[in-house]
């Protein structure tokens, strides 16, 4: 299992993001790296840009784990209490100029990946996405 720290994580998306893909766990999946740059982009915008008010201290940490399989990637951090699989998923069957901003991302996320959890322990979000991977390392 590959952990990733950061700290602060203000103006760091595209930087965690990076990390986040270039994990050898990650690398090696060839034929889902699209899918999971889409989630990993989602989430951690997301963490970034919603987890802490403004001038907290903030962190973000990752684990990336490639077994039996899966690859399993675990978003933690100590911000504001959220779990994103609690909000109403948007009604997809709208015209664009009908649907409401937000709450896409979480859609699309649970639609892409093959498992999705949210657990809230102490004073941490724990996010967990899990995608089945093929054997091939391309």
């Amino acid at each position: 299992m590959k952990a990733l720290r950061f700290q602060p994580i203000a103006g760091r998306a595209e930087e965690i993001i990076d990390a986040i893909l270039r994990t050898p766990e990650v690398a090696s999946c060839a034929k889902e790296l699209f899918t999971i740059h889409l989630v990993c982009e989602e989430l951690v915008v997301n963490v970034v840009n919603y987890a802490y008010p403004a001038g907290t201290d903030s962190y973000l940490n990752v684990e990336v784990e490639k077994k039996d399989g899966w690859l399993v990637l675990r978003f933690i951090d100590g911000g504001v209490a959220f779990n994103p699989l609690e909000r109403e998923m948007p009604d997809v069957s709208l015209p664009l100029e009908e649907r409401p901003i937000g709450g896409l991302g979480i859609f699309l996320t649970v639609q892409m990946m093959d498992e999705v959890s949210y657990e809230r322990t102490g004073n941490k979000n724990i996010l967990t996405v899990k995608k089945r991977i093929s054997n091939e390392e391309e």
